[in-house]
């Protein structure tokens, strides 16, 4: 069952435009948000919490759209952003009770203090005395306080230390075994990632470049490292990125162009990471388009 569907999502913001996004989130898992910046994460974050309105296409949560069940459908979502999204002049217990209140049927104050005591949150601070940390902390204490069905977070753990950064994983991976939950969690932290999500959504300039589960991303390609001798014309139109120095190469290869009867002992292959897919692929896309624009410039001279 998915919690989340954008079928044929297009929104155009005058320099920014994404064009037919279908896009799901599994009910029940972490699914993982990734892609460079400006490549759309906002927008379509935005768009699943009914903010952002599509020009064509719907958002459907919980199989219903906004028109039809807004406010149940808000009622069940909880969200964790990492700017400010709360007034800093207040303290941690006034800011609890304005939270509490859009939440009349589902608060559960007994839960909130029992974050409140696990992330040792003091309740007389004003919330522009805290941490960066501490702020998430309050943040996800808030928005766990009332049990939502699908939790989304965008960029929760940027900036913490990684200490704290795991007691958040091991958090949501508690959070989600509890019932029927979902997590989506958009983040530049990609082995924050590899630790928890079980399904991935790449963009890339306002097109999905995948949607699937986590180990789907990681076997589309290999990690090719060896000598530079190895490296033949053929070879390097194959790769999705590389990179050279005087020592050897390193190359990220679409694993349907593997042939292991043109390797030899100077190769060593590899599983990539997540980081690895990001960054070689869009290297790549960003060399391919300098390739196309100069020979477009070619041709008008």
């Amino acid at each position: 069952m998915k919690a989340v569907e954008l079928k044929g999502f297009t929104k155009d913001r005058g320099d920014f435009r994404i064009s037919d996004l279908n896009v799901h989130v599994e009910q029940g898992f972490i699914t993982g948000l990734i892609g460079p910046n400006g490549a759309g994460k906002t927008t379509l974050i935005r768009a699943m919490l009914g903010l952002v309105r599509p020009d064509t296409g719907e958002v459907r949560v919980f199989g219903n759209t906004y028109r039809e069940r807004e406010q149940e459908i808000k009622s069940r979502i909880g969200f964790v952003f990492s700017e400010d999204t709360y007034y800093n002049h207040l303290t941690v217990r006034e800011m609890k009770k304005i939270v509490a209140s859009f939440y009349p049927t589902t608060w559960k104050e007994e839960l909130f203090r029992q974050y409140l005591e696990e992330f040792r949150l003091p309740e007389r601070r004003k919330i522009g005395e805290l941490s960066q940390g501490m702020k998430t902390k309050f943040a996800l204490a808030a928005t766990l306080a009332h049990e939502p069905e699908l939790l989304i977070m965008d960029e929760p753990t940027a900036g913490l230390d990684p200490v704290f950064r795991r007691e958040v994983l091991a958090l949501l991976g508690r959070y989600i075994q509890e019932g029927n939950r979902t997590v989506l969690f958009s983040t530049h932290i990609s082995t924050d990632l590899e630790r928890i999500a079980d399904y991935m959504i790449y963009l890339r300039d306002g097109r999905v470049r995948f949607c699937g589960s986590k180990e789907e991303l990681l076997d589309t390609y290999v990690l090719l490292k060896g000598s530079n001798e190895w490296l033949k014309p053929e070879t390097r139109r194959q790769l999705a990125g590389l990179q050279q120095s005087p020592l050897g190469f390193e190359g990220l290869l679409p694993r349907e162009k593997l042939n292991l009867d043109a390797m030899d002992s100077r190769i060593r292959i590899e599983r990539p990471t997540i980081d690895d897919i990001l960054v070689y692929t869009q290297q790549h896309e960003q060399h391919r388009q300098q390739l196309q624009q100069h020979d477009k410039e070619a041709g008008v001279r």
